[in-house]
């Protein structure tokens, strides 16, 4: 069982998306600019940038289409968002969960406390107390970063 594939005559599609709904909302991350990153990095044929007609990249304002014609691998998906989290991004609160078996989603990491004092992170859909303090947590370290 792998990617949907819409069956044309003689050809293969195959469709992934990535929703990035609750990040794009709370303006910690730029669709447009990963979309761009996006089109820099895919390879095809060994070759980034070489996207052609080949690979097509879809940007609407809360989600990312990526529709090839050869195959192409959801894992390969999330290896290129995880890499660009990871430098442009707050990756320490996000991570990339798969919603069903052609999309992706950023979530935010949701951090409690156990019974015997530990933390633990449940990957869970963030409540609206836990948004806006992650998202003053984030406003006050930029400015910090800036301050230095």
């Amino acid at each position: 069982m792998g990617p949907q594939e819409v069956r044309k005559p003689g050809r293969s599609v195959w469709k992934f998306g990535l929703d990035l709904t609750h990040p794009v909302e709370d303006g910690i991350f730029d669709s447009g600019n990963f979309a761009q990153f996006l089109w820099e990095k895919v390879k095809v044929n060994g070759k980034t940038g070489n996207l052609g007609n080949v690979v097509h990249i879809e940007c609407c304002k809360n989600k990312i289409t990526v529709v090839s014609e050869k195959q192409f691998s959801k894992r390969y998906l999330k290896y290129l968002t995880k890499k660009y989290l990871k430098k442009n991004s707050p990756c320490d609160w996000l991570c990339v969960v798969a919603s069903d078996k052609e999309t992706y989603e950023l979530c935010y990491f949701q951090i409690s406390q156990d019974e015997d004092g530990s933390e633990s992170e449940d990957l869970l859909k963030p409540s609206i107390i836990g948004l806006c303090l992650l998202i003053k947590l984030i406003k006050h370290t930029r400015e910090r970063n800036i301050q230095k």
